[in-house]
This record gives structure tokens, C-alpha cells and sequence, in this order.
């Protein structure tokens, strides 16, 4: 089971993520499930991740191909976004869309995947941010 947590306060946001992915009798496994996306002094963005690693670390790595490639057709990225509602809904999307191609795969072996994610962030001038985006792509904010 993966865990994190955000929480918005008055005077800022604390998040937290573990890091195991897999705790058998002899096998410790461990991977980064924080990422954070700044432009300094404009904008910061932090993800947090829960579920499937292949779901997670899929979405992740086409979030990051959107910026790094925003030449791509249809490439929305994060660091482009208007507001942080934008963020949630692109980082929402983007999920869904990862999350339906790889069940879709992994329905031959009768297996299911699903992920979440905890979305925060701030925009230079704006409020600060907390989102919690689901498997199927929705959010509610806190």
C-alpha cells in the first residue's frame, strides 16, 4: 500500500510521500514518488503518487515529455498552464488516459491498475493549491 499526504495550512503546505513499492520477507523496494516542477519565482508544482507504478510512472513521464516537447501535437504542459485548476485538469487527463491504455492492456491477465495523485502548487500572485486527482481523472480541492 502507498501513502501520501498534503495539507494546506495558513502559513504554507506540508507534503509527504513514502517511498516503498515492495516489502516481501527479503525485498525492500523503494522509488521516489514526490516530483516537483519549478520555474523559480513563477511557479511550483508538486505531485504526489499512489497505486501503480506503471500507471504513475507513465503519467509522470509524459507530463515531463509535454514540457520538454511542447512542439508535440496536442502537448499540454503544466508549466503552461494559466491557473492551477488548468494544472489539476491536464495532471486529471493525463492519468485517465494512462491509467485506461494500461488496464486495457492488463486485462488479458485479468488484473487491474489504478492510481491517484495529490496535487499541489502555487502560481506567482495566486492562492496556494491542493488537489487530490483520482484514477478516472476528477478532483476535488481541498
Amino acid at each position: 500500500m502507498t501513502y501520501c499526504v498534503g495539507l494546506l495550512l495558513k502559513a504554507g503546505m506540508v507534503l509527504l510521500s513514502d517511498t516503498r513499492t515492495n516489502a516481501g520477507l527479503d525485498n525492500i523496494a523503494t522509488y521516489r514518488k514526490m516530483f516537483t516542477f519549478e520555474d523559480p519565482g513563477e511557479r511550483v508544482i508538486v505531485i504526489l503518487t499512489a497505486g501503480s507504478l506503471s500507471v504513475t510512472q507513465t503519467t509522470i513521464a509524459r507530463l515531463r515529455e509535454s514540457i520538454d516537447h511542447p512542439e508535440i501535437e496536442g502537448a499540454q504542459s503544466i508549466m503552461a498552464a494559466q491557473t492551477m485548476l488548468e494544472v489539476a485538469e491536464i495532471i486529471g487527463n493525463t492519468l485517465a488516459s494512462v491509467r485506461e491504455d494500461i488496464d486495457h492492456k492488463m486485462n488479458a491477465a485479468k488484473v487491474s491498475v489504478s492510481a491517484s495523485m495529490i496535487v499541489a502548487g502555487q502560481r506567482k500572485g495566486g492562492a496556494m493549491r491542493l488537489f487530490l486527482i483520482y484514477p478516472e481523472g476528477n478532483f476535488i480541492e481541498a
